[in-house]
């Protein structure tokens, strides 16, 4: 008599092990159970279904019950649950949803492969018509549906997982305006949150409204359209709604059997993924399984493993032991147009569990970077003080998927960050560089272990005491030119030699280029010659800034979006739109020639320096055609073109190629143009008093403006420099006059006395007393705030010559300009106060 499997599940684990076991054994009565009416469905693919990516509803489905039982001789049984599990009699309760009956089925072995359920918890108004899940084909079903018969304008997904964020790029595919909840800090669980931010930043930039730290508090319908109200008392309005918040195991069928369940419901398992009761095995989603970095238990719902544990329970089944290794978490997804993949495990898995770690971050290409189409990616490496890899974390463009599986690969088999230096992998330049981004990721990470680089990552920035330390810029101007961190001081690598004259050697000295590889140079030539408190910031300026604007702008972006806004949002697409398909061509406005430069495969600021060239070469009024592919050149470019006086006509893409056209100087194009007109909305504030409460005053007005994201320069002129002088004496050289100017004056912010009741310098110091009491920051706090909220404070050249006051005796950071200068900035104002 054949022995007889029951399979519960039969979609990933549970379809794999019913067709190894048949390949294993052509004897065996195999029957496989499936609640619902499908088996063996691409549930990954689904989302690009709704999307358009895959046309073909047909193509979803791997295997049919009518081909698995034709191939494979299996008896599927769609529609049919299995509601009760007794392991002591071997035996389960089945009800048939077709007949609506019940009936019982004994087994030799029986697999339950129940998967998961996506979660829907009990939030006032969730089961509107227009709220909906996305886990099988019924729900893909229900949401086309939808979609086709109401056309939606307006989605909200909740949820900043895989699921959830594939759903908001399909939706957005099909000209829906999508807005995503996340209750998390950060989207992407698996990502630490400097690599999240990457995500965010290029959500942001596709006009999608991203909600991260708010919760869902209550869903309001009225008609098609639903008040989808945050926790903090925020709105938003939806003709859809995709819930993707989480899943739990399916296992309620158990809750009565002898297995042996942990509180979320899922099955624990041995190493031979056997529960705890005698010829029942478990896998997929529903189960435990060991984190194969930590080797504590977890539950990682992923489809590979879930395939693989499929296989290995057929192999017992069959008698061939073998073993579940655990899980690592290998995942990616596509993001819009990024590729975002992660391995093993991430920095917040690390620090709950307790385990030391050690970060790398590079930015690399693609490809070789003389051949077209070389794209970055950035990878984040995690590893032990010994080199064992712990994880790593990969966004970019392009060639992402083939670096997370060599890092993975080298994970599983416990290499380390030395033998990523050595792997020999494929190159030729459409496809690789000699040095390959793995090999990259295991230089630099080797670096830090050998004590040949300290490094400093993007959060330290706003911790240093920048009495202590000097952040070195050493960039290209024109670098500089589209931002800089805060009063840093600049000196280009290629001139660094010749100036380090200029550096103290009793400060630490931070460096920093662009993505951190001229900055290890600069390391090594510094830490070289004699100057032994050195770090290099990892990731670079890029890395940084992606991290810190995109924290502002999350913070400053508009919630509470209700219909008119929505219509506004919707002009706004539109507009992006006409911009970049417009021809430039068949614009009128222009008498100068068309130029075109190819900027492909360099890297930032390779295509900025190339248009600057370039367009020293042209006349007024003619246009450059730039074609790039560095996915950053969009946004610096337009900051170039407002900075240098030209003008940005129009951006486009074709496909990985950004194709910017910018006229020499500025020009008075027509109303069908898209002459970018710079908002002036920056605040310029003169600083002409030396007296206290009016030097506080103008700190209060410009740290408000900044806080609200505003860019501010203060302009300190005559008396208001005594507030940037130094407390301490600084010996320069001076002539009589100015030495006798210097005794005169104020020498610092502590000693600046009241315009009013100053009452030789008693006035001063109870206002600081009652400021100290009411908890209020003072002057020197106020500063400190100004520099660390990149407030650019600028000394008058004229009145420190009139003054006898020399640079050094300023305190650090503040920026030597003249009347133009200030004239400069009040032109992008639209405040400007005298004090």
């Amino acid at each position: 008599m054949s022995r007889k499997i029951l399979i519960v599940g039969g979609v990933a684990g549970g379809a794999s092990a019913a067709a190894r076991l048949r390949r294993l054994d052509e004897t065996l009565e195999i029957i496989l159970f499936e609640k619902g009416e499908y088996i063996s469905f691409a549930n990954c693919g689904l989302p690009y279904y709704i999307g358009g990516s895959i046309e073909d509803r047909d193509m979803l489905f791997v295997q049919t019950p009518e081909e698995m039982k034709e191939r494979f001789n299996i008896d599927v049984r769609v529609r049919n649950e299995v509601i009760a599990v007794d392991g002591e009699n071997r035996k389960v309760k089945v009800k048939n949803h077709i007949t609506n009956t019940v009936y019982e089925e004994t087994y030799d072995d029986l697999i339950l492969s129940p998967g998961s359920k996506p979660l829907r918890p009990s939030i006032p108004g969730i089961d509107a018509k227009n709220i909906f899940t996305l886990w099988n084909i019924p729900d893909v079903d229900a949401i086309q549906k939808y979609i086709l018969e109401n056309n939606p304008r307006n989605a909200v997904v909740v949820g900043g997982g895989f699921i959830g964020l594939e759903m908001a790029e399909n939706l957005y595919n099909r000209d829906i305006h999508v807005s995503i909840i996340e209750a998390a800090d950060q989207v992407m669980g698996p990502m630490d949150y400097d690599m999240a931010s990457l995500i965010h930043h290029h959500i942001l930039s596709k006009n999608v409204h991203l909600y991260l730290g708010n919760g869902v508090k209550e869903f309001i319908s009225e008609g098609k359209s639903t008040k989808v109200i945050l926790n903090d008392g925020k709105f938003i309005d939806a003709d859809l709604i995709i819930l993707s918040i989480g899943v739990r195991p399916n296992t309620e069928f158990l809750r009565d059997s002898s297995i042996e369940l942990n509180e979320r419901g899922g099955i624990k398992v041995n190493e031979y993924l056997e529960t705890s009761v005698p010829h029942i095995y478990a896998v997929g989603d529903a189960i435990e399984v060991e984190d194969f970095v930590n080797q504590s238990i977890t539950m990682i719902p992923l489809a590979g493993p879930a395939n693989k544990q499929g296989r290995i329970v057929a192999n017992n089944i069959a008698g061939r032991r073998e073993k579940y290794h655990g899980t690592q978490g290998t995942s990616i997804a596509k993001v819009f147009d990024l590729t975002v993949a992660s391995t093993g495990n991430n920095e917040k898995t690390l620090k709950l569990k307790g385990i030391p770690y050690i970060t790398s971050v590079i930015e690399a290409k693609s490809h070789a970077g003389y051949y077209p189409g070389a794209l970055p990616m950035t990878i984040k490496l995690i590893f032990s003080s010994n080199g064992k890899i712990l994880g790593a974390q990969i966004i970019g463009y392009d060639g992402v998927d083939k670096r997370i599986d060599v890092i993975a690969a080298a994970l599983r088999f416990e290499k380390s960050v030395f033998d990523l230096e050595e792997l020999e992998l494929a190159y030729a330049p459409p496809y690789s560089s000699a040095k390959d981004p793995v090999n990259m990721a295991g230089y630099v990470a080797s670096n830090i272990l050998n004590n040949d680089m300290e490094i400093l990552h993007w959060y330290e920035i706003e911790k240093l005491d920048l009495s202590q330390s000097i952040i070195l810029d050493i960039r290209e101007k024109i670098e500089r030119e589209l931002g800089y961190i805060p009063n840093s001081y600049h000196i280009p690598l290629n001139s660094l030699r010749k100036r380090m004259n200029e550096l103290p050697k009793d400060k630490e000295i931070i460096v920093y280029c662009q993505v951190g590889l001229r900055g290890y140079i600069a390391y090594r030539m510094l830490i070289q010659n004699g100057f032994n408190k050195v770090r290099n910031l990892i990731g670079g300026y890029k890395f940084y800034d992606t991290i810190v604007t995109t924290q502002k702008k999350l913070k400053n972006q508009s919630y509470g979006l209700g219909e008119g806004e929505m219509k506004n949002q919707d002009q706004n697409k539109q507009e992006v739109h006409n911009t970049e398909t417009r021809d430039i061509k068949s614009n009128q406005f222009h008498a100068g020639a068309i130029v075109q430069l190819n900027a492909c495969g360099l890297s930032c600021p390779g295509p900025i320096m190339k248009v600057y060239q370039k367009m020293n070469e042209l006349k007024s009024g003619d246009i450059l055609e730039v074609t790039a592919t560095d996915p950053g050149f969009a946004n610096d470019i337009k900051t170039w073109a407002e900075k240098t006086g030209n003008t940005c006509l129009s951006i486009d893409t074709n496909g990985s190629n950004i194709i910017a056209r910018i006229q020499k100087g500025t020009s008075e194009a027509s109303n069908g143009s898209c002459l970018i007109q710079p908002l002036k909305d920056h605040k310029t504030i003169v600083v002409f008093s030396g007296d206290l409460d009016k030097a506080i005053a103008s700190f209060i007005i410009a740290n408000g403006a900044a806080s609200m994201g505003k860019k501010v320069t203060m302009f300190f002129t005559f008396w208001g420099l005594n507030i940037l002088r130094k407390d301490q004496y600084v010996p320069v050289n001076k002539d009589m006059k100015s030495k006798m100017f210097g005794m005169m004056m104020p020498r610092g912010s502590r000693k600046l006395g009241l315009s009013k009741m100053n009452m030789f310098g008693m006035g001063s110091k109870m206002i600081r007393r009652v400021m100290q009491k009411k908890n209020i920051s003072s002057l020197e706090q106020l500063i400190e705030q100004a520099n660390q909220n990149g407030i650019k404070l600028m000394a008058c050249q004229m009145s420190m010559d009139v003054m006898g006051i020399q640079k050094d005796e300023l305190i650090d950071g503040v920026e030597i300009g003249g009347v133009a200068t200030y004239l400069g900035e009040a032109e992008d104002s639209n405040v400007n106060l005298f004090i």
